[in-house]
């Protein structure tokens, strides 16, 4: 069951490989347009939100959401991180995820 809630970290780049598959991504918020936005994770990445998805412009966010054939994400759970994140070491712990999978798990 563990298996199929996994969602492993990813960036922009990673998307055409996660297509169908529930993944957590964190960027900077850049637009909001109505029940969509665009994030900055490492590349543009639009983003469908559900009624609870309460972003603000400038801010960071995790999402959690599946991504669809068109390489957006379809939110599942977001949370507004503020202004103060480090998007470098976010950045850099997708990349150790997916370099040691043997650590962080088959699915990284």
């Amino acid at each position: 069951m563990a298996e199929q809630l996994a969602s492993p970290r990813i960036t922009a780049a990673y998307l055409d490989s996660f297509t169908g598959r529930l993944v957590t991504i964190v960027g900077k918020v850049t637009q909001l347009r109505g029940d969509q936005a665009t994030i900055d994770a490492d590349g543009i990445v639009t983003i469908a939100l559900n009624r609870d998805a309460h972003l603000v412009n400038g801010n960071a966010v995790q999402v959690i959401g599946k991504v669809q054939p068109d390489l957006s994400v379809k939110v599942l759970s977001s949370r507004d991180l503020g202004p103060g994140v480090d998007f470098g070491l976010c950045s850099a712990v997708v990349e150790a995820t997916h370099r040691h999978k043997d650590i962080f798990g088959a699915d990284a």
